[in-house]
């Protein structure tokens, strides 16, 4: 029986060529870890249009989170519901206690720089949707 690596040298060389491995003399050419080309966009332009400046969703029986952030190195999470178009958010932020309050966009990508990876997260396939649906229950 053959398997993992067994077969003839070609059939390796073919293989390690698919799965991008420099040849011999090669370069890879790549960028470090933590370049800001490489961070993801915390506040894209869509979502900063799409938000509610501060304070437009103050008295709102249900207001609705626009955008979802998450850290897998703490566990915190941070819904958003008003931006103030450069910076300061406000939102639900669930940490060591869960409440509403504000948090800095710009905190969160500066951390990412400084961490080399991404210690804050966007969720990319959160949709709005009322703040009763995502509080922790």
């Amino acid at each position: 029986l053959r398997c993992g690596f067994a077969g003839s040298k070609r059939r390796r060389r073919a293989a390690s060529a698919t799965f991008g491995f420099a040849r011999r003399g090669e370069m890879l050419e790549g960028r470090l870890p933590g370049t800001e080309e490489d961070m993801q966009q915390l506040m894209t332009e869509e979502i900063a249009k799409t938000v509610p400046r501060l304070y437009e969703q103050d008295g709102a029986e249900d207001p609705t989170v626009y955008a979802h952030y998450f850290s897998c190195v703490n566990g915190w999470d941070w819904w958003l519901l008003e931006f103030d178009g450069t910076d300061e958010a406000f939102g639900l932020v669930e940490g060591y206690d869960d409440e509403l309050g504000y948090f800095s966009i710009k905190e969160m990508a500066e951390l990412n720089r400084q961490m080399g990876f991404a210690a804050v997260e966007r969720d990319e396939h959160f949709s709005p949707k009322p703040l009763s649906a995502v509080r922790r229950r």
